[in-house]
């Protein structure tokens, strides 16, 4: 065992004793991520293989099937965001203007309205009704289009879509109803926050869909639920009017994925035809960030989907769906293309259900393009199919422009999730209740403020639930640390060690070790972890030139005596961490995922040093940084304290106001969401997690990050827990200076000589 009194008698040894030599080259910091990306990809290949042992199915009859099938129907509406309670079903209304009649075209046969109803809370759908113009309907079927295609392209009254492709228009050729709906569509726009007076902020271009799907994924929705709700209300409502009738859904592209999931999830769907989507669920993180769902394959390929719809009749047409090439412009970028023969076949016959469902009827089909796609339903009912593509239906509006009903839609969809954030703080106060002065009875079951030991335990629960349902925990044990060390520079007062750190494989823990030079034999001092922000590197702690926001606080609490470790996190190059973000979510997991165990592997290790006080290692993180000072000793027990800077705010409202300035939704932090939080952990509740362990905010006046209002109620709750409730007010700071996006180092750095017990000198 080495001690320090050594490095005052000598040169400072090159490697730690008691680890080995660190030879890699190149950028470290590079050298993580790129491993962090092999190991994630693995754990998605991984992920498929280990999901078919999920399913346990009844496949005695096809009625035990279907309730065997309840339980993945509520978690595929869960992930997919159905939550929203639709109203009783009523008749889609006629939609008409003074200039503009209900009744828009019309086919040989069949009659074409422009029609409204309401599918939840102030949301309605739009869209265009075609129906016979004599006798009854043959079947009703909602026709879905691709998002770049209006209701109107689909049948055949607008240019754009080849007329057999018209799908909708050759349904109500032979005698089918038809409802179109209209889709959100792709079209990339800047995002500004527009104010008063011609004030602007934001500017990242990003689709419509990715605009409404970042704060409605905070809100524990999705575009795709939302869009799914329209289809089940024209469902809901043709189930009861007119019950004894077939019901069909259909689609391509983004409306071949709609009808699949409407199937799976609504068994009042008699039967389905897909094309353009199937098979590529395994690219789903290069697709566009619409299509990101939460936690989906970990439980759900298409196959699986697909074989939910059993014993009710599916079609799919293997055919390329939309070639969609989305740049990174702000928004996330995102590839839409050919599906190959290859995966297509490998989804569909890897599924359980699919392969165990009881007399299941589908139907597979491969062709070029979507002539003959609505045979597929036609020919399942037993209908006579009648074609005359020469006879296009009449548009009888003049020049009528599709763009107010888009953006409408858009308006709607905005304005519910936006009422969704304005509630949110007491679906989060009845999740977690640590600050309200009319307690109700219930309270105490949930959270017991009445001892510190009290707390401790029934805490433990939520830290639970946000180990496993927001920050998502990896199923795996860590290898052993492996520590590799060199010597990278020294003062007079200080040593700097790189420091590398098996966490799994691919995986490593990387920073920098600054050991005073005044160490004594026998000595063990506390531990401060610096973490940088976004883009940031260790060594812009520790004084490099250009990095004034940190103002050197690694190296100045290492001159202050304390032991310092400045760890390097995964958010650099741009879109490249942004993608393991993207492939992480669709397993249920995060960056943090990550970031956490490296977190607990380098605390555990710093543990073991004999210089270093094993109970006193705390974390102080800026702007990103603060981010993980939030999450992560939430996690990390080893951590005695935290301290936020530039980063503590209301959390949930910056990532899903569309009505502010200060939101993440204008910005290119499009990896920045983090699922249905804004109903669980706002700040306020991370820091619950992190006491009765001293917490303590660092704040500028001038931060950009959000005012001061909103820090201040967010972090008034906090207050509340630490001082009304546990009655350890002295546990908990505020610190607002007059400064910007920095760090200050005066209040924080006296909380850190008070609360790690070491005196100044």
């Amino acid at each position: 065992m080495w001690t320090l009194l050594l490095l005052l008698a000598a040169p400072p040894p090159e490697t730690l004793p008691g680890t080995s030599p660190l030879l890699r080259k190149g950028d470290l910091a590079e050298q993580m991520v790129a491993g962090i990306d092999r190991f994630l990809t693995r754990e998605l290949e991984e992920t498929h293989k280990r999901r078919p042992a999920r399913w346990k199915l009844d496949i005695s009859s096809p009625e035990a099937y279907g309730k065997s099938l309840q339980p993945y129907r509520s978690r595929l509406a869960h992930m997919l965001g159905v939550r929203d309670e639709r109203p009783a079903p009523g008749a889609p209304e006629l939609v008409a203007t003074l200039d503009q009649p209900a009744l828009v075209g019309r086919g040989a046969t069949y009659d074409i309205f422009a029609i409204r109803w309401k599918a939840f809370a102030d949301v309605t759908g739009e869209g265009l009704m075609l129906t016979p113009r004599k006798g009854k309907p043959l079947a009703n079927v909602v026709a879905i289009p691709d998002a770049d295609i209006t209701p109107e392209q689909l049948c055949g009254l607008m240019p754009g879509v080849t007329p057999e492709a018209q799908y909708a228009r050759c349904l109500a050729e032979n005698g089918c109803r038809v409802f179109v709906p209209l889709l959100v569509n792709r079209e990339v726009q800047p995002r500004f926050w527009e104010g008063k007076g011609g004030a602007r902020s934001g500017g990242a271009r990003m689709t419509n869909r990715e605009f409404l799907y970042r704060p409605a994924f905070e809100m524990g929705r999705h575009l795709i639920g939302y869009e799914l709700q329209k289809i089940f209300a024209l469902v809901d409502w043709l189930a009861k009017d007119d019950p004894k009738t077939r019901r069909g859904v259909m689609g391509w592209g983004e409306g071949g994925m709609l009808a699949l999931y409407a199937a799976a999830l609504d068994p009042r769907i008699d039967a389905t035809a897909v094309s353009g989507y199937f098979g590529a669920s395994r690219k789903r993180w290069q697709q566009p960030l619409d299509r990101n769902v939460f936690g989906l394959l970990s439980e759900f390929s298409d196959g699986d989907v697909a074989g939910m719809i059993a014993p009710r009749f599916l079609a799919v047409k293997e055919i390329a769906g939309p070639t969609v090439d989305l740049p990174s412009t702000g928004g996330a970028p995102g590839k839409l293309g050919p599906i190959s023969a290859e995966d297509f076949r490998t989804e569909w016959n890897e599924a359980v259900p699919l392969r165990k469902a009881p007399a299941f009827p589908n139907h597979l089909a491969s062709g070029g393009n979507l002539a003959g796609f609505a045979d597929m339903l036609l020919k399942h009912w037993k209908l006579e199919i009648h074609r005359d593509a020469a006879l296009a239906p009449k548009h009888l509006r003049e020049g009528y422009d599709p763009t107010p009903r888009h953006a409408r839609q858009m308006a709607e969809i905005d304005r519910h999730t936006q009422a969704l954030l304005q509630q949110s703080h007491q679906v989060r106060r009845d999740f977690l209740p640590i600050a309200d002065l009319f307690a109700r009875p219930d309270d105490a079951k949930k959270l017991d403020t009445s001892s510190l030991a009290g707390y401790e335990k029934s805490i433990e629960r939520y830290r639970e639930i946000f180990a496993t349902e927001v920050i998502g925990r990896l199923d795996r044990k860590p290898l052993p640390s492996n520590a590799h060390t060199r010597k990278i520079a020294e003062t007079d007062k200080v040593v700097t060690y790189q420091v590398v750190l098996d966490v799994y494989e691919d995986v490593f823990a990387y920073g920098l070790l600054l050991l005073p030079r005044d160490l004594k034999a026998g000595e063990k001092r506390p531990v401060v972890v610096c973490q940088h922000g976004l883009e940031g590197r260790p060594e812009h702690t520790i004084g490099k030139e250009g990095f004034a926001s940190y103002k050197a606080f690694s190296t100045q609490l290492a001159e202050r005596g304390f032991i310092v470790f400045a760890p390097q996190n995964p958010y650099i190059g741009k879109d490249n961490f942004r993608v393991l973000q993207r492939k992480a979510n669709l397993m249920g997991k995060t960056l943090f995922s990550i970031i956490v165990p490296q977190h607990q592997q380098i605390t555990d290790w710093l543990k073991t040093l004999p210089q270093v006080e094993g109970s006193r290692i705390g974390f102080y993180g800026l702007s990103y940084g603060g981010k993980t000072a939030m999450r992560v000793p939430a996690l990390v027990k080893n951590y005695c304290l935290s301290i936020c800077s530039a980063d503590f705010n209301d959390w949930v409202w910056k990532n899903a106001s569309t009505k502010d300035r200060y939101s993440y939704v204008w910005t290119m932090e499009y990896e920045i969401f983090e699922w249905d939080l804004g109903h669980t952990f706002n700040y306020a509740e991370m820091a619950a997690l992190i006491a009765p362990r001293p917490f303590m905010v660092e704040r500028g006046h001038s931060d950009g990050v959000g005012p001061d209002e909103r820090v201040a109620l967010e972090y008034a709750k906090v207050r509340h827990l630490y001082q009304s409730k546990l009655k350890i007010g002295e546990r908990t700071q505020i610190e607002f200076f007059v400064g910007p996006h920095t760090i200050n180092g005066q209040g924080t750095f006296d909380f850190l000589h008070k609360h790690l017990g070491w005196a100044k000198r």
